[in-house]
C-alpha cells in the first residue's frame, strides 16, 4: 500500500515537471489548500488498490498525507449490501495534516450500497460521482432504498456527477479480447482516471505500476492502461466536469530528505528489521496470521537477506513459544497479533517475565470482545498488555501515535526489551496498521546504538574461591541479569517457568525468595529510563487534553481548531505507559481539568485515577471507528467551559 518517494522539501514544486499526462484545454481550475477525497464500493470493486494508486501518486506529487482504509467485517459478504461496502479515504493538502479527515469534500459511490453507507458523512455541497450503471431496481431494492436517490431529489444538496462508469469501461475496451466481465474489473480503474485529471495527479507511477502488477498478462496490463487513460479523457472532454482543481505540494511542511509513503505495518516491520542490525542479532518473528497484524508477517518474510526469519506457526501459542526459544537463543524474538491473540499468548509472556529475556509483543488492537470486528480499530487492550496474566508480571507498555512512528517505536520497543531483559507490549491499532502518511527515511547514523554484550565467562565468586555463572546476577543499574547464549562453554544453567532462586537460577520454593523475585522483576520495569512527558501549553492553559496511541492526530487537529478560535488548551500525548514517564504526576497536578480521549471505556483514565488521585474525565469512543477532529473540538470545548 505504499510507494516509494524520492525527492526532498525543496524540490517539490517540480514533482510534476515531465509526467506524462496534463489537464489541458480551457477548462477552469481551482486551487485548493486541502481535499477529502473517499472512494466507496463493494469489496471487489478494487477501492482499496484505486485508494492506494491515487495516494502513491499524491505522495510522490509532494502533498501530506493521511489515509484511511475501511474494509468489510465479512471475508466476501454478498455483492451490492451495506456490510460488503470497501471504502478507502484520503485526506491531502498543500500543509501539514494529522487525519484522514472528518468528512468528504468527494464520494465515489460504485453502487447504492456505497453511497447508502457514507452519505451520512458527506456534507451538503460536495461532490457526488456514482456509478449510474449499478443504480437498477434490484441492486436498490437490496439497499432498502424505495426509489433511485437519484431521481427522488434526496441528492439535490449535492454535486451530483452520474457516470455510467461500467459501460464507458467496456466501451473503452471493446478493442481487447476480453469478455464483459473481465471488462468490467477494469471500472475502477477509469475512476482512478477521472479523479487523477480533476486533481492533476501524476500518471506515471500508476502507468508503471500496471505494467508491473500484470507483466505475465500484458493484454490485462493494457487493458487496465485504456481505462485509466479513458477515464482522464472523459474528465477533459465531458462537460459534465467544468471544473478541475489543484493542489500545491506541502513544500514548507517537510524537513528535507528522502521520503516515501508508509502505513503502520511497514513502518513497523522496518523499524524491527533496523533495530536487530542497530543490535547486531538476527530477527526471528513467530506468528499467527490475524487481522490487521498479518501485513508484518508478510514484510518481514520478504528480507531474509537482513538475516529475517518468519515462522507462520499452527496457533497463536506456537507462534510465541517459537519467539521466546529464538529470544534465549540470542535473537531479537518478536511476536505480532491482535487482541484475541494476546489472550491466547498470556501464559508464555508470563513465562518470558520469569525468564526475562527480551521478547517484543506488537498488538495491533481491533475492536472486541473475542473475535469482534477484525477489521475495525480499538484501543481497548491496554489493560490485558498491562495486567492480563497470573501472578506479578509487569510488562512495558510503549504505543506509536502516528502510522510513521511505528518505526520509531519498534526502535524503543526493542531498546528496553534488550537493554533491560523484559518482553515488552507494543500497542499499535488497526487505524494506524492500515493508514498512510509521509516517513522520512532516517540516516543510518541516526539510528541508536542497540548493541548487545552476551555473557562470556564466569561473573561470580563463591566463598571458596570457585569462579561461576549465575544467570540470574544483575546489573546494579538496570536490574537485567545476563543474556547467555545456549552452548556456551561453562554458561549452561536451568531454564523454566518454576520460580527461580536469585543469582543461581535454581528452582526455589521459598516464600523470601519469592517475594523478592517478585518486588526485583517489579522494580527493574519501574526503573526503566523513558523520557519526561513533553505538554505543549503555548497559553497557560487550565485544562489538558492527554491522549495515547492513535488518539494523537484527532487530538492535535482538535486542539488546533480550538486554539484557532481562542481558546486556551493544553495537549500532552504519551508513548511510554508502563512505566509512566516520571514527570507525569506533577504534570497532572498543574491543571484543573484533565480530559482522556480514548477509543475504549476509559483505561487509561482509570490508570491515571488510580496512580495519581487525579479526577480525570474520559471521553470514550468504540464505533470501530477513530475520533473526528471537530467530535473532539466540541467535546473539549465542553470541559473548558464546564
Amino acid at each position: 500500500m505504499t510507494s516509494q518517494v524520492s525527492r526532498t522539501a525543496e524540490q517539490a514544486d517540480e514533482a510534476v515537471v515531465g509526467e506524462q499526462r496534463k489537464p489541458t484545454g480551457a477548462k477552469d481550475v481551482r486551487r485548493l489548500d486541502r481535499v477529502i477525497i473517499r472512494f466507496a464500493g463493494d469489496s471487489g470493486d478494487g477501492m482499496q488498490l484505486t485508494g492506494d494508486r491515487f495516494t502513491s501518486e499524491t505522495a510522490s506529487f509532494g502533498n501530506d498525507l493521511s489515509t484511511l482504509p475501511n474494509f468489510p467485517a465479512e471475508i466476501r459478504a454478498p455483492a451490492g449490501t451495506l456490510p460488503g461496502v470497501s471504502s478507502f479515504q484520503l485526506h491531502f493538502a498543500d500543509h501539514d495534516i494529522l487525519t484522514p479527515g472528518d468528512a468528504p469534500n468527494v464520494l465515489v459511490a460504485m453502487n447504492p450500497a456505497a453511497l447508502k453507507a457514507n452519505i451520512a458523512d458527506v456534507p451538503r455541497g460536495a461532490e457526488i460521482i456514482v456509478n449510474t450503471d449499478e443504480f437498477t431496481k434490484r441492486a436498490l431494492q437490496k439497499v432498502g432504498y424505495a426509489a433511485s436517490p437519484l431521481e427522488d431529489g434526496s441528492l439535490d444538496g449535492y454535486s451530483l456527477h452520474e457516470v455510467p462508469l461500467t459501460t464507458l469501461t467496456v466501451e473503452a475496451l471493446k478493442e481487447f479480447d476480453l469478455s464483459r466481465k473481465e471488462a468490467e474489473r477494469s471500472k475502477n480503474m477509469f475512476a482512478l482516471g477521472l479523479l487523477s485529471w480533476m486533481y492533476h495527479r501524476p500518471t506515471e507511477g500508476t502507468e508503471k505500476f500496471l505494467r508491473t502488477k500484470f507483466a505475465k498478462k500484458p493484454e490485462i496490463a493494457e487493458a487496465n492502461l485504456a481505462a485509466f487513460r479513458a477515464g482522464w479523457n472523459f474528465g477533459e472532454t465531458t462537460e459534465d466536469f467544468a471544473v478541475s482543481y489543484e493542489v500545491a505540494p506541502a513544500a514548507t511542511a517537510f524537513p528535507p530528505g528522502l521520503y516515501r509513503n508508509i502505513s503502520g505495518n511497514l513502518a513497523l516491520a522496518y523499524g524491527l528489521i533496523a533495530a536487530a542490525r542497530q543490535a547486531d542479532l538476527p530477527l526471528f518473528l513467530g506468528s499467527y496470521p490475524i487481522t490487521p497484524a498479518s501485513d508484518i508477517l508478510h514484510e518481514l518474510s520478504r528480507h531474509k537477506n537482513f538475516g529475517v526469519r518468519t515462522f507462520q506457526a499452527e496457533d497463536e501459542i506456537a507462534g510465541i513459544g517459537a519467539a521466546l526459544g529464538a529470544a534465549f537463543g540470542g535473537s531479537l524474538g518478536v511476536t505480532t497479533t491482535s487482541g484475541p491473540g494476546v489472550a491466547l499468548k498470556s501464559e508464555t509472556i508470563g513465562l518470558a517475565v520469569s525468564l526475562e529475556l527480551p521478547l517484543l509483543v506488537i498488538d495491533i488492537q481491533r475492536g472486541g470482545p473475542s473475535t469482534g470486528l477484525p477489521t475495525k480499530t480499538e484501543q481497548a487492550d491496554l489493560l490485558q498488555a498491562m495486567f492480563g496474566r497470573n501472578g506479578e508480571a509487569p510488562v512495558p507498555v510503549i504505543a506509536p501515535r502516528t502510522p510513521a512512528d511505528c518505526f520509531e517505536a519498534a526502535l524503543e520497543a526493542a531498546r528496553i526489551a534488550l537493554t533491560y531483559r523484559t518482553p515488552v507490549f507494543l500497542l499499535s491499532d488497526g487505524y494506524l496498521a492500515n493508514g498512510s502518511e509521509p516517513w522520512r527515511i532516517p540516516e543510518t547514523d541516526e539510528l541508536p546504538d542497540l548493541t548487545v554484550q552476551f555473557a562470556q565467562g564466569p561473573n561470580h565468586t563463591l566463598d571458596d574461591g570457585t569462579e561461576v555463572f549465575w544467570p540470574y546476577k544483575r546489573d546494579p543499574q538496570t536490574l537485567a541479569r545476563p543474556w547467555a547464549i545456549p552452548g556456551t562453554p561453562g554458561l549452561e544453567h536451568r531454564i523454566g517457568g518454576i520460580e527461580k532462586e536469585d543469582g543461581t537460577g535454581n528452582i526455589s520454593y521459598s516464600p523470601a525468595n519469592h517475594d523478592f523475585m517478585v518486588r526485583t522483576r517489579q522494580a527493574k520495569i519501574d526503573g526503566i529510563d523513558v523520557p519526561d512527558l513533553e505538554v505543549d501549553d503555548p497559553h497557560g492553559a487550565s485544562t489538558l487534553v492527554l491522549g495515547w496511541g492513535s488518539t494523537y492526530g484527532p487530538i492535535t487537529a482538535a486542539v488546533r481548531r480550538l486554539r484557532g478560535a481562542g481558546e486556551a488548551i493544553a495537549q500532552a500525548h504519551l508513548r511510554h505507559l508502563n512505566p509512566f514517564p516520571k514527570n507525569l504526576g506533577a504534570v497532572l497536578k498543574r491543571y484543573d481539568k484533565v480530559v482522556i480521549p480514548e477509543m475504549n471505556l476509559g483505561q487509561l483514565a482509570t490508570l491515571v485515577r488510580a496512580k495519581y488521585l487525579v479526577d480525570a474525565h474520559s471521553y470514550n469512543q468504540v464505533n470501530g471507528m477513530p475520533f473526528k477532529a471537530e467530535q473532539l473540538a466540541t467535546a473539549l470545548k465542553e470541559a473548558i467551559d464546564g
